[in-house]
């Protein structure tokens, strides 16, 4: 059987390139949602995958990443505009000319006024509303739509993060006038001019969408529909591909479930991997004490031994990789040398878990006891978890769990109901600039919930994300991970996630990439059966 694996792996990765293959029209895809709900379904405010996996085929983006190509996250193409524009104003200005030929589902014609309402509501959220990529477009002063077919940026200063910030998934543009009646609009309902138009939603169970006839991208979608299946439980995802009642999950399935598949179906089950733009993350809330205190925070971390306890876990869970706040491989992350000056990835776990209980003796904190606030989702959730409180009793802590469904879990993190989380900080692209504002204040990115002010590494943070020279902003990149990671502690990188997609062989037009975001409007896939 793992003779076979092999093989199937090293042709499954080919497989997406053969470009040469004539796409099949109609059918219908049955594809598994590995959450209970969508907490909602407005991409402005959410940043699940639960959201996007749910309703990106209903909509448009202004541009994206290739999805011809989609592990190419540095090469940027229109999907409204009809040309990538060259800055002017020294970098500082992006004019973009908006096709003529977009329709919303309703029949509406779509304009560069609804572009530019969208990204306001994105970039400029109104007080009360929640923006949950606000903190990327630090850069942009302002967004006007001139006439109906341009729409401008404007920078405040110039910058590589503005583009992929522009391509991020889930940037969904809305219509202008539902906007101007009602914000919040989105979040219970669906109006887009993506290739597929809104059948149905079934609260926890299904979402339906149809092929719409209008779809602009002339020739797509392929498919003439589909179903999106909520179930939180992997044994229920993985039976669905296995009798065929589903056809894939676009997130991931761990190692374990993907040799399952693959023994009892053999080339009937395709598999694509790729490492992943997400992490474990643990988030101290810094308002409950002792957690105020970085000496508390800090034992967190240096109790957690990443490098022996890696290769276990990545056995049965989707993680891999040791990594910083910089995705691992990526021109800003840390080298392993780098790492291992920083707390939490020292060598000698030994000499870092003495150091644990040091700081725990000297801040009071002894055999403290709290809570984990964890998300009702498998893989990697609650076995990162288990890992976790594990690790954590080594140095005397006793840790218990509180695992919520996926709406209330991100609520619990808005209100601050929670002593210590484990997260997963994932994006869009992959982009080092806009990717660590996770950890910045929520003054500054709205997605951070540690309740905590650092005025010296916002500070930080705007000086690299002005840097021009590669060198310096790298240097500039290993300060600001020391203070996070290290001196502060903010927020602790646990493990960097691995993606592992099984799916059944007639699925075709899918393609791979380092982010389980990007690529999901489903205008690409067909079905060969």
């Amino acid at each position: 059987m793992l003779r076979a694996l092999r093989v199937l792996l090293g042709t499954a990765a080919l497989a997406p390139a053969l470009a040469d293959e004539e796409p099949k029209y109609g059918d219908s895809l049955t594809y598994m949602i590995p959450a209970d709900a969508p907490p909602s379904f407005d991409g402005h405010r959410e940043s699940t995958y639960a959201t996007v996996h749910s309703v990106a085929p209903f909509y448009s983006v202004l541009i994206r990443v290739d999805p011809e190509n989609p592990a190419d996250i540095t090469h940027f193409v229109c999907d409204l505009c009809t040309e990538m524009p060259q800055p002017a104003d020294d970098g500082r200005t992006y004019a973009f000319k908006i096709r003529r030929d977009v329709k919303f589902h309703d029949g509406s014609p779509l304009t560069a006024a609804d572009i530019a309402a969208s990204y306001n509501k994105i970039i400029f959220p109104a007080n009360g509303e929640l923006s949950a990529r606000s903190s990327n477009y630090l850069m942009v002063d302002k967004v006007e739509a001139p006439d109906p077919e341009t729409v401008v940026f404007h920078l405040k200063f110039a910058t590589s993060a503005f583009l992929p910030a522009l391509a991020d998934p889930f940037n969904f543009i809305y219509k202008k006038d539902i906007l101007d009646r009602d914000p919040r609009w989105y979040e219970k309902n669906i109006v887009g001019s993506g290739p597929f138009k809104f059948v149905d939603h079934q609260v926890g169970q299904s979402i339906k969408g149809e092929k719409f006839r209008d779809y602009y991208h002339k020739g797509r979608p392929y498919l003439d529909g589909f179903t999106g299946i909520y179930a939180d439980k992997q044994a229920v995802r993985v039976e669905a591909i296995r009798s065929d009642r589903a056809s894939i999950e676009f997130r991931s399935l761990p190692p374990a479930a993907r040799d399952e598949l693959v023994k009892a179906l053999g080339d009937k089950i395709t598999v694509q991997e790729s490492d992943w733009n997400v992490a474990s993350g643990v988030t101290p809330n810094h308002k409950r004490k002792p957690f105020d205190d970085p000496r508390v925070r800090r034992a967190l971390t240096l109790a957690i031994d990443r490098w022996h306890g890696a290769p276990g876990l990545s056995k049965v869970a989707i993680v891999k990789t040791v990594g910083g706040i910089v995705y691992p491989g990526s021109p800003l992350a840390a080298n392993r040398q780098e790492l291992e000056q920083i707390a939490g990835f020292w060598p000698d776990i030994e000499k870092s878990r003495a150091e644990a209980r040091r700081l725990l003796k000297e801040a009071g904190a002894e055999g403290l006891s709290f809570e984990l606030l964890n998300r009702n989702v498998d893989q990697p959730f609650k076995y990162v978890a288990t890992w976790l409180i594990d690790e954590w009793s080594k140095v005397g802590l006793h840790v218990k769990q509180r695992v919520l469904p996926t709406g209330p879990w991100f609520e619990a993190m808005r209100n601050g109901d929670f002593d210590v989380v484990l997260e997963a900080p994932g994006h869009g692209m992959v982009n080092p600039l806009l990717d660590v504002q996770k950890a910045l204040p929520a003054s500054v990115d709205s997605e951070n919930y540690g309740n905590y002010d650092d005025a010296q590494e916002v500070e930080l943070y705007d000086k690299m994300l002005r840097e021009t020279d590669p060198a310096q902003q790298r240097a500039l990149m290993r300060q600001f991970e020391k203070l996070v990671l290290d001196d502060q502690a903010h927020m602790i990188w646990v493990l960097w996630w691995h993606r592992i997609v099984p799916y059944r062989s007639y699925v075709k037009g899918f393609k791979i990439a380092p982010t389980h975001f990007i690529n999901q409007d489903l205008a690409t896939i067909w079905l060969d059966r």
